[in-house]
């Protein structure tokens, strides 16, 4: 059913973008060809969710033994750098026209833009159940939202072309377009990057973790603690987790308890955990050392 959804969405996506570009065409209008690009960028968001969430079924292999969930981050990369360039191309005639004004149809402009923010509220209407089941529906309908903001700013332009006959008020409308697609291309980026980096989910707070599993009673540290993104929705942990030596008969179950918090509290779902011990030298000095090395001494 959500996947249905997505498919009607981006085929609305798809064709709101083929009916501004023709009657962008049509109306000498920059700023109905930039919308279309921006309903573009809301066309590749959608595709990527759905992409991913087939992808995302595919089971790892002892090659990919994290599974394809980065494949959705890489088409990211390259839809960006794609929109990037053509969002430029765009800018730079938009300036050209102010130097150089050529007047579009006011009334065109109105009519098609008008017809794009009605399936773009068609396409938010569809999404707006799903867009709290994972962060790429959330992605795909705030996309959709900028789709409206940007089909509405061209609609209230081609108004007042119509009635003031003022040719500049399209290629200022095609420069704010073009700032919505790049701000919303520059946020998927980042977000890309976040996760290539393996970076820390934006928002997790890796010190309340290390604070929750130090409160258990076992353990005495947590040290060398990463937590990254591996796909969208899907975190990982890795820790070394220091027992108190009278504890160390409980390292399984202090295992299993970090590993539920991990996942119910902080929604990591693959959990990788070094499990030591502490002992002290003789000369009085505290050491960890690997669980299994601290039981065999």
């Amino acid at each position: 059913m959500r996947n249905g959804r997505l498919f009607v969405a981006l085929a609305v996506s798809l064709v709101v973008a083929a009916i501004e570009i023709v009657g962008g065409i049509r109306a000498q209008s920059l700023g109905l060809i930039a919308d279309a690009v921006h309903a573009g960028t809301d066309a590749a968001a959608v595709a990527l969710a759905l992409v991913a969430s087939f992808v995302a079924l595919r089971p790892a292999n002892r090659r990919k033994t994290f599974g394809y969930g980065r494949i959705e981050v890489l088409g990211a990369v390259l839809n960006g750098g794609l929109l990037l360039a053509v969002t430029g191309l765009i800018a730079f005639n938009a300036v050209l026209r102010i130097a150089h004004p050529l007047h579009p149809q006011g009334v065109t402009i109105a009519i098609v833009s008008a017809v794009a923010l009605a399936g773009n509220l068609i396409a938010g209407f569809l999404l707006v159940r799903a867009a709290g089941a994972s962060l790429n529906m959330r992605a795909a309908f705030l996309h959709v939202c900028g789709d409206v903001l940007g089909s509405a700013a061209v609609l209230g332009g081609g108004v007042l072309i119509a009635f003031l006959h003022r040719a500049w008020i399209d290629p200022l409308l095609t420069l704010f377009v073009c700032a919505i697609v790049v701000a919303g291309v520059a946020h998927m980026l980042r977000d890309a990057a976040d996760i290539l980096l393996e970076a820390a989910p934006r928002g997790f707070d890796v010190r309340e973790l290390e604070r929750e599993i130090e409160k258990l009673p076992q353990v005495n540290d947590v040290h060398d603690l990463h937590v990254w993104t591996i796909g969208t929705g899907a975190h990982a942990l890795s820790a070394h987790v220091v027992l108190a030596a009278e504890h160390a008969a409980e390292a399984s179950v202090v295992v299993q308890r970090v590993r539920g918090l991990a996942r119910e509290r902080f929604d990591v779902t693959h959990s990788t955990l070094q499990v030591e011990s502490e002992h002290c030298d003789p000369e009085g000095e505290v050491v960890c050392v690997p669980l299994d090395e601290a039981q065999a001494s």
